[in-house]
């Protein structure tokens, strides 16, 4: 109790002892401003069902890696590097090569300066990179802890990031009363209140007047809180910014740490906070959600701290520790504790700078680039440019546009080797930037990614006699399903429902659980013969609305969109007679993550709508001939068709399939008896990384169904899981190669680009997503307690837009265990910076990165890795000289030195 007043008494005298004009109020504008730019902290989550890839660090990227993975560390206590023990994992498995570990090193040392026998030095250094950790025993030894407080004329200020914590958070963590807790438990149930009102029986009162008029309105009524706190509520402002103001300026927040100290608020749930700037972001009308939800939160805080008022935000020097350098020589140097004694106070100085220097962050990020180097050196091996003459053996009969998805590698390379049939990698959406409305669907899905917007809408739609009779049959199901759901959310008639639907559903539940399979099939027929949907037609002429989008498009509008589309592919001359536009998807049972298994590119949908649509268009007779007037020039026997990749179980479902032409009908008979050889193969490879399998099926179709069947199931498939790199060039670059599922392929012919034009494009676009995609597996694997979601068989969905732990927890972000983890202690994801290759000359990549400035910032940040290779073949390693620059930048904020 002594300490606690001491402290408290400590911190009133500093407040006394701050100058007046320290704390003058900011200005609204000022206010706005703060939030804008403490947002770049957190990153926007969207709802769970239409799963969109995020970069956790998106607006940190003005930031070198090494800068943020140090800030994060020293100031939130997240670890965005890969732990020592999944390095050591690697380098056993030979994922992390001895002799490019030693370059590694011996590039660091170029660029330190000991006074000290390089022998001993890399000895040192050479042990502390077998990546074992220090063990506690040696860490607390009472020894080395007198030791050290003997040596602590050798401590000198390290130049730290200034850690600004919330009040909540100091009084929590020096007089132990759980503030900081209760304030989280309060905005977790106020949020959850706020963003499940679409979903809940009964809505949030007075939500329609924004978050924070809504809480200011039902606060003064919470339990919770005690009878002096709610009348501290129903004495706040009347607007959220003003509320901000005012709880800023009680807790004597000075004005150059106001930015700070709402990051600090937002980085205690930056789940909750994301899916708030999501919706802030989406939705016009709740653009300042996010100033709602940080002057509840601070007003809250303010309130909750009353007790303990005025405080002051700490600021203290830091200093190495000395302990940990000393038992650092013991373990990596066997280096005798009492043998400090015996040198000189330079020297001690000596093996101090060394120990500090080379330290924990130092030597992991020192694994990273090794185990990414070892990585690309392999890669370059399997990249084997062919002759023509060794690639086109026979004509093709068919070409396939594929997705550039991880997933379409395998199913790919199979396709290639079973027949005379040419793949082409492109972004999932095929350049369409549509608003998607599939039949009877009064909502629609942005089918593209969600760095674009949607600039047109398509719907399905179906003959007046058959839509009647789906709707009929729809409007039954949905009737039921309604009925079902107001029992169970009625006092009295829940009473009876399990009664009613008990043995119904006790006869579902076994069979789901015992006989997947057979359940799975049984319930698709009959929904199929229930719901089955009748033929369907696309409105992609253009349509007069008064809708935001327009509906279809206008001729003009067809003709750009496949010639960009066509351009993409590099698909401008030699058509095949017959031309798949195949989109992907997934299919499972009882997942949540189900849209993260889907196209990426789509926005967590399936790419089949948009297949569909640019196979329509290609097909149309005008477009045809505009485009011959342009130089592309498709001949009459040439047919398009859509289908679908269904990734789970690798079976292709065909979508649109039109009149073909006598060539195009012999490509098509080809391909029906080679697609379940294809899938056999693709499914085998898919079976063999799949962990933990206690039976093994001579079937593999059946197999691999049953884990899209099962709904006990937690990994139904391993989706973009080891995704590494990401390769823009021709296929006869790679057809050759077996990449296992880890490399997004996008085809990309140089001499077909004259002014780069379509290499931009690329990188703005398909290599943006890629890299999101690449940055959140690898957030979800380094730190997956703090950026990931956890364990699957512990999740709650809430409200259908996202998942916690349990029932009370910050909303999670990120993937869950079971899609990086193939167990608790064993790694099946490499966390590995994304590597973009490009095949194209010395002087196109050079264009790109004089124009392409945010692309250029992220690789000399170390965001993302770049190599190239030129005309003759040559491999053109630009990440080396911004590996030098970082180091050399790391080195001057202290992190080396």
């Amino acid at each position: 109790m002594d300490g606690t007043v001491a402290w408290l008494e400590k911190e009133n005298l500093q407040t006394e002892k701050c100058s007046e004009n320290l704390y003058s109020v900011t200005s609204i504008q000022e206010i706005q401003h703060y939030v804008e730019m403490a947002s770049r902290v957190i990153a926007p989550l969207g709802p769970i069902t239409e799963f969109a890839a995020r970069n956790p660090w998106q607006g940190l990227e003005n930031h070198s890696f090494t800068a943020v993975a140090k800030w994060l560390k020293e100031t939130h206590h997240v670890d965005i590097l890969p732990s020592a023990a999944l390095l050591k994992d690697a380098k056993n498995r030979g994922e992390i090569h001895a002799s490019i570990l030693k370059n590694t090193l011996e590039k660091w040392l170029d660029h330190q300066s000991f006074h000290l026998p390089n022998e001993l030095v890399r000895n040192f250094c050479n042990s502390a990179l077998e990546f074992d950790e220090l063990p506690p025993h040696i860490l607390d030894d009472p020894d080395i802890k007198i030791l050290a407080e003997d040596l602590s004329y050798l401590r000198w200020p390290v130049k730290m990031n200034r850690r600004v914590q919330s009040l909540s958070f100091q009084v929590t963590e020096k007089l132990g009363v759980q503030i900081a807790e209760e304030l989280n438990r309060q905005m977790m149930k106020w949020c959850k209140l706020y963003l499940g009102k679409d979903e809940a029986k009964w809505a949030m009162p007075h939500s329609q007047n924004g978050f924070y008029q809504a809480w200011r309105r039902l606060a003064p009524y919470d339990p919770e809180l005690t009878r002096s706190q709610r009348q501290l509520v129903k004495n706040c402002p009347q607007e959220a910014t003003e509320a901000l103001q005012e709880a800023l300026l009680a807790l004597k927040i000075p004005s150059h740490q106001v930015q700070e100290y709402l990051e600090a608020h937002l980085l205690s749930l930056p789940g909750w906070a994301g899916m708030l700037l999501w919706k802030s972001q989406e939705f016009p009308e709740t653009n300042l959600l996010l100033i709602d939800y940080l002057a509840i939160r601070i007003s809250l805080e303010r309130i909750l701290l009353q007790p303990y008022l005025p405080l002051s935000l700490e600021t203290t020097e830091e200093y190495f520790d000395l302990a940990y350098c000393m038992a650092a020589w013991y373990m990596w140097a066997n280096f005798p504790i009492q043998a400090w004694k015996s040198l000189s106070i330079s020297e001690q100085r000596e093996y101090m700078k060394l120990a500090y220097c080379f330290n924990d962050l130092v030597r992991r990020q020192m694994g990273l680039q090794a185990w990414e180097k070892t990585y690309e050196e392999r890669l370059k091996m399997n990249i084997l440019p062919m002759s023509d003459e060794a690639i086109i053996e026979e004509k093709s009969m068919a070409q396939w546009a594929f997705c550039i998805d991880t997933r379409s590698e395998p199913f790919r390379r199979a396709l290639e080797k079973a027949g005379p049939f040419e793949t082409i990698g492109v972004a999932g959406f095929f350049g369409l930037p549509i608003e998607t409305y599939e039949l009877d669907c009064h909502h629609g899905h942005a089918s593209l990614p969600v760095i674009l917007k949607p600039k047109h809408r398509i719907m399905e739609m179906a003959s007046p006699d058959e839509w009647a009779r789906y709707k009929s049959r729809k409007q039954a199901k949905q009737l039921f399903a309604r009925i079902f759901k107001n029992m169970k959310q009625n006092m009295l008639a829940s009473l009876l429902l399990p009664e009613l639907s008990g043995p119904w559903l006790s006869v579902n539940m076994l069979a789901r659980s015992f006989f997947p399979n057979g359940a799975g099939r049984l319930w698709k027929k009959v929904h199929h013969h229930w719901m089955s949907k009748p033929s369907t037609r696309l409105s992609l002429d253009f349509m007069q609305d008064e809708s935001k989008l327009p509906m279809g498009l206008t001729d003009k509008e067809k003709v750009n969109y496949v010639r960009q589309s066509l351009q993409l592919m590099s698909l401008t001359d030699n058509f095949s007679p017959l031309i798949v536009i195949c989109g992907h998807g997934s299919r499972s049972t009882n997942n949540p993550y189900a849209s993260a298994l889907d196209c990426g590119a789509c926005g967590g949908a399936s790419g089949s709508f948009n297949a569909r649509v640019l196979a329509m268009l290609c097909n149309q007779s005008n477009v045809r001939e505009r485009l011959a007037t342009e130089g592309i020039c498709i001949p009459e026997h040439t047919v398009f068709v859509a289908a679908e990749h269904i990734t789970t179980f690798n079976e292709i479902r065909w979508l649109y399939v039109p009149e073909l032409t006598d060539e195009a009908k012999r490509a098509f008979h080809r391909i029906q008896e080679v697609l379940p050889k294809v899938s056999e193969i693709v499914n085998k490879e898919q079976i063999a990384r799949l962990p933990n399998l206690n039976f093994y099926s001579a079937n593999s179709q059946k197999m691999i169904q049953r884990f899209s069947e099962d709904w006990s199931e937690v990994r139904p498939e391993w989706g973009l899981a080891q995704n590494a790199a990401f390769i823009i060039g021709t296929r006869k670059l790679t057809k050759a190669g077996n990449f296992g599922g880890r490399v997004f392929l996008h085809t990309y012919d140089w001499q077909q680009d004259k002014d780069g034009t379509i290499l931009s494009n690329i990188i703005a676009g398909p290599a943006t997503v890629a890299q999101w995609i690449n940055l959140q597996y690898y957030a979800s694997t380094v730190a997956p307690h703090y950026y990931g979601s956890g364990n699957k068989a512990t999740q709650t969905v809430t409200a259908n837009f996202g998942v916690m732990q349990g029932n009370a927890s910050d909303l999670l972000t990120g993937l869950p265990w079971q899609s990086v983890m193939k167990s608790d202690y064993d790694p099946y994801h490499a966390p590995l910076r994304l590597l973009v290759v490009i095949e194209a000359p010395y002087h196109y990549v050079e264009n790109l990165l004089i124009q392409d400035v945010t692309f250029r910032q992220k690789i000399e940040n170390g965001w993302i890795r770049l190599a190239s290779i030129d005309e003759k073949g040559h491999w053109i390693n630009w990440f080396n000289s911004i590996h030098q620059a970082s180091a050399e930048f790391a080195a001057k904020e202290g992190l080396y030195e």
